[in-house]
């Protein structure tokens, strides 16, 4: 279980870290040693966004026993959602000085906006399609393979499945997201330049004040009786069903919450990395994210947080060092993990409990809630 220790650690090194680095970028001179750079700033507010991403797999499959490969899809599509008002917000200062339509429409010979972009001219709506677009995706895919009972190795290629269908959908010029260049060249959000230093320190912050709320609310709920009943799902599943529970309607709702995390992730990740296009579809993206928690720790939350920054951050150095070696190192790593810290790095500081005092199985946990 997560430790209160864990959680206030993690907590105040990702918010703590966070404001330390906007102070330095912000306060200190550019020749000073203590000065952090624009782009530390950046790299480090894309790496909490993929924390968010990882964060969302864990509580899926750490808790729910849910191996998904096709968290990417949700993730990708709160950054359209996002990516979408940062175009409108461009306005006539495109290259083209079309106040109506985005350059890649102007572009590609559209006279006239499609109707799902209206209202992306409003962040208050931007940030509403944020969590409706993969709640409402996450909810009708979820209700149908839970509810016909696809688990294991079929659900993980089903959701493969998903993120690959969207990935060749977007690539298509006439669904009117930009084809395979996507969306970039931002300017403005909220008014504020998103190139400006205080703005991507601004960004900051609140990609990592948004990453310890979610990282409360999934303590919250794993450690809820609803948490309890979802463990008991992921070890049982049939034994639980017996106990009168409806193991579905627990994965639907977690399944749901999930995808709304990866979202606001991906909302997050738009302006600060500048872009988003078809490619942040991909299946590997998903895969990536499952090994970040896995190297983490699964079942830890703050594992996830941990592997996603550290995977990342070894990401960073191979692919500018020994880009051709990037893929083999992460293959080594994740065996390495596999073998040898099953429990993944978290499992290192976690303590174990005493031999002679026998843990009650998730099943019989559930009962005991069930039964006062």
């Amino acid at each position: 279980m997560i430790s209160a220790r864990t959680s206030w650690a993690t907590l105040v090194l990702v918010l703590g870290g966070a404001v330390l680095l906007a102070v330095l970028n912000l306060t200190t001179p550019a020749t000073s040693g203590l000065h952090v750079t624009t782009y530390v700033i950046s790299l480090v507010g894309k790496y909490l966004c993929y924390a968010m991403l990882a964060l969302a797999v864990d509580l899926v499959w750490g808790y729910a026993g849910i191996l998904s490969l096709g968290h990417a899809a949700f993730f990708a599509l709160g950054g359209y959602a996002m990516g979408m008002y940062l175009m409108r917000s461009i306005g006539a200062r495109g290259v083209y000085g079309n106040a109506t339509l985005p350059d890649f429409m102007v572009f590609l010979g559209w006279h006239e906006l499609p109707w799902y972009w209206h209202g992306f001219d409003w962040f208050v709506f931007a940030a509403v399609m944020v969590v409706l677009v993969p709640g409402i995706l996450a909810l009708v895919f979820g209700w149908l393979a839970f509810r016909s009972r696809v688990t294991g190795v079929y659900l993980s290629i089903i959701t493969q499945a998903l993120t690959y269908a969207l990935l060749l959908a977007f690539f298509r010029n006439d669904m009117g997201f930009g084809g395979n260049n996507g969306m970039t060249d931002f300017k403005t959000i909220l008014g504020y330049d998103v190139q400006s230093e205080e703005t991507r320190c601004g960004l900051l912050v609140v990609t990592a004040t948004i990453l310890c709320g979610q990282f409360l609310l999934a303590r919250y709920i794993v450690t809820s009786r609803f948490g309890k009943v979802l463990i008991a799902v992921r070890d049982a599943e049939a034994r639980t069903r017996f106990l009168g529970y409806r193991p579905e309607s627990y994965k639907l709702v977690v399944w749901v919450l999930s995808a709304v995390m990866a979202g606001i992730g991906g909302a997050l990740y738009v302006p600060q990395v500048g872009i988003i296009n078809p490619s942040e579809f991909s299946p590997a993206n998903s895969i990536e994210a499952v090994i970040w928690v896995a190297v983490g720790g699964r079942g830890t939350l703050a594992g996830a947080i941990l592997g996603a920054v550290l995977v990342n951050l070894g990401k960073t150095y191979f692919t500018s060092v020994f880009p051709e070696f990037w893929l083999y190192a992460l293959g080594a790593v994740f065996i390495f993990v596999t073998l040898l810290l099953p429990r993944g790095v978290m499992g290192l500081f976690l303590r174990r409990k005493p031999a002679d005092v026998p843990e009650p199985t998730p099943v019989e946990a559930a009962a005991r809630e069930a039964t006062g």
